[in-house]
C-alpha cells in the first residue's frame, strides 16, 4: 500500500523562544478604531492572504517595523478577521481550485439565507468511485438545511488516499474560507466508500482542523490503524451496511473497536437496509436526521490541553500545538498509496508524541522515535507571564520564562490559516537519547 523510508534528521536546534512584547490581553476584544490600527489591520490581512513569497516577506517586514504592531493588537486583528461582503448563494457547480499547478473543481452550496456577518459551519463531502463532487452536491444540498456551507470536490476515480487528493481537500477548504464566513470550529469531513477512506486518512493526518469526521461504508488497512490515535479530540460518526459486499462491514467494526479501546468519541450506526442497485453499499436516507443532529451538536476544541500525534515521515507538520520535527528511521508514504509495502510500513514503524498540560505551566511529553519536536504555546495553554517547565520522557528539557513573539504569531497564523488558533510562542526541544 505504501512504499519508502526516509531518515528524518537535520541539525538539532537549541531551546528557542521568539522575542516580543507580553501577551496578556484578550484577543477576542474589539480592535481599536483609530486610523493607525486600521492601517495595520489592512497590512495583516494582506500578509495572511498573500501568495507570492516576495510580497509576503515585504508585508511581514512592514508589520514588524510598524510602531503600532505588537502581539496583543495583531492577535486581536487576526481573531476578529476581515469583513465579508455579499457572495453568490445557492448551488455553484464546478468551481476551480488549483493544486500543484493543476486545476481541479469542487461543487459548492451556499444557503439561500446566507448572511456575511454570520459564521457558518462547513461540510466537505468526498464522493465515491464513479461519481463527481457535483453529483454529490445535488444529493447532499437538501439534507443540510440553512446552517451549513457544503463543498464537494472532484478527484479522478475517487482516489482520495493520494497526496494530491489530500492537498485538494485542504485547498478546497481554503478556497471557501477566502470568500465565505466559515466558522473554523465547525468544519466537518465526510465521505462515502472511497470518499470514506479519504475521510479517515485526511481526517487522521489533519485531525486538529476538523470538528468531526463521518466516514460511510469504508474502512482502513490495518497498517493505518495507529493513526486513529490522532483522533483523540475529533469525534467520529461511522455508518456501514451489514450487507455491504463492496466494503465488508468488518472494516468499520475493527475501527470502532480500536477507537473504543482508545477511549475515543465514536458513534457507530450499522444498518440492515439493501438498495436495489447498490446492495448494502449505500447511505440510507433514514440515517440522515441522526447524522445532521450529530453535526449540530459538535464544535472543535481549539486548544485541548492534551494531544497525541502519530506520524509517518511525510507528514511532519504542525498538529495543534505540537509538531514532530525530526525522527529516527520511520516509514514514509508515497504520493499514491500503492500495494507495495516495505518493512517499515508492514511493521507500522511510525513516530509518536503525546503531550499534556498536567499542571499550571507544566507540560509533560512522551515520545517514541522522535529526535526533535516543537511546542507552540498561547495563553489558553499556559500563563505566559510565568516560567514554563517542559518534561520530556521523564527529564526536564526546558525550564524558564517564555517570550511571546510577533513574528512567530504572524508566521504561524499564515501557515495554519486558522484565526481561532494563534500561537505567539515557539519552543523547540531536542530529545535526549535514552541511556
Amino acid at each position: 500500500m505504501f512504499i519508502g523510508i526516509i531518515l528524518a534528521g537535520g541539525i538539532l536546534t537549541g531551546l528557542a523562544a521568539m522575542p516580543g512584547p507580553a501577551f496578556s490581553g484578550d484577543p477576542r476584544s474589539a480592535v481599536p478604531a483609530d486610523t493607525a490600527v486600521q492601517s495595520l489591520s489592512l497590512l495583516v490581512q494582506q500578509y495572511l492572504e498573500a501568495d507570492e513569497p516576495e510580497k509576503t516577506g515585504r508585508l511581514l517586514a512592514e508589520i514588524l517595523h510598524d510602531p503600532d504592531a505588537n502581539v496583543e493588537t495583531v492577535a486581536v486583528i487576526i481573531k476578529t478577521g476581515r469583513p465579508y461582503g455579499p457572495e453568490p448563494v445557492g448551488l455553484q457547480p464546478s468551481r476551480p481550485v488549483q493544486v500543484r499547478g493543476r486545476i481541479y473543481h469542487y461543487g459548492l452550496s451556499v444557503p439561500q439565507s446566507y448572511q456575511p456577518a454570520q459564521a457558518y459551519g462547513l461540510v466537505v463531502c468526498l464522493h465515491g468511485a464513479g461519481f463527481t463532487g457535483d453529483a454529490y452536491l445535488e444529493r447532499w444540498q437538501p439534507r443540510l438545511g440553512e446552517d451549513y456551507l457544503l463543498a464537494c470536490p472532484t478527484f479522478p476515480s475517487g482516489a482520495w488516499w493520494t497526496r494530491q487528493a489530500e492537498e485538494l481537500v485542504l485547498a478546497t477548504i481554503r478556497s471557501v474560507e477566502a470568500r465565505y464566513h466559515v466558522d473554523p470550529d465547525r468544519i466537518f469531513l465526510t465521505g462515502m466508500s472511497n470518499g470514506g477512506i479519504g475521510t479517515y486518512l485526511i481526517g487522521m493526518h489533519h485531525a486538529s482542523l476538523f470538528a468531526g469526521l463521518a466516514p460511510m461504508a469504508s474502512g482502513l488497512d490495518e497498517v493505518l490503524l495507529p493513526f486513529l490515535e490522532n483522533l483523540r479530540h475529533t469525534p467520529v460518526y461511522v455508518i456501514h451496511g451489514r450487507s455491504d459486499q463492496v466494503m465488508p462491514v468488518e472494516l468499520s467494526r475493527s475501527i470502532v473497536k480500536e477507537m473504543g479501546r482508545l477511549g475515543y468519541d465514536v458513534t457507530y450506526r450499522e444498518h440492515e437496509r439493501v438498495h436495489p442497485m447498490a446492495g448494502g453499499h449505500f447511505f440510507p436516507r433514514e440515517e440522515l436526521p441522526a447524522l445532521v443532529a450529530w453535526l449540530g451538536s459538535h464544535r472543535r476544541d481549539s486548544d485541548p490541553k492534551s494531544l497525541t500525534v502519530v506520524r509517518d515521515a511525510t507528514h511532519l507538520t504542525s498538529f495543534g500545538w505540537i509538531r514532530i520535527d525530526a525522527t529516527d528511521r520511520i516509514a514514509a508514504f508515497t504520493d499514491s498509496l500503492i500495494d507495495n509495502r516495505d518493512e517499515a510500513v508492514v511493521n507500522r514503524v511510525y513516530a509518536r508524541l503525546e503531550a499534556a498540560v498536567v499542571a499550571p505551566n507544566r507540560i509533560e511529553v512522551r515520545t517514541r522515535r522522535v529526535k526533535r519536536f516543537s511546542l507552540f504555546l498561547n495563553r489558553s495553554l499556559v500563563d505566559l507571564a510565568e516560567p514554563v517547565t517542559i518534561v520530556t520522557n521523564g527529564r526536564v528539557s526546558f525550564q524558564g520564562p517564555v517570550m511571546p513573539g510577533l513574528e512567530t504569531l504572524l508566521r504561524e497564523a499564515r501557515l495554519r490559516r486558522d484565526r481561532h488558533r494563534l500561537f505567539p510562542v515557539l519552543i523547540t526541544i531536542p530529545v535526549e537519547a535514552a541511556p
